[in-house]
């Protein structure tokens, strides 16, 4: 299950760098979970042709990760995002000044901009 969330993250992120034949068969593995006889079948192509198609985007979805680091950089903003909710949460609970509440509220506003941004 852990492939296929990296693989359906890298595709995310990079997956409009590949042609459109990669890009089709690759959504329909990692996005649509089709198996490979399936995907041949509609392809027109060996099943063989389509794990071979897959390796190759794998390999080439790893090289631009692994030059631009993007998934990485969203993964540490998102965990970094759910250590500021949840202090957010905690001066939910502690705040008594209803002129704070709306400050809290933007803050929240915006920590959720920052993801809605990747």
């Amino acid at each position: 299950m852990e492939k296929i969330v990296r693989q359906s993250m890298l595709y995310d992120f990079y997956g409009e760098l590949l042609n459109e034949h990669q890009k089709s068969v690759y959504e329909d593995v990692v996005n649509n979970d089709l198996s490979y006889s399936e995907i041949a079948k509609i392809n027109n192509i060996s099943r063989q042709g389509v794990y071979d198609i897959i390796k190759r985007c794998d390999k080439i979805l790893e090289e631009y990760e692994d030059k631009l680091h993007l998934v990485e950089k969203f993964s540490v903003a998102s965990a970094r995002l759910t250590e500021v909710m949840a202090c957010i949460d905690e001066l939910k609970e502690m705040n008594t000044d209803e002129r704070l509440d709306s400050k809290i509220e933007e803050i929240v506003k915006l920590s959720g901009s920052i993801i809605d941004e990747f």
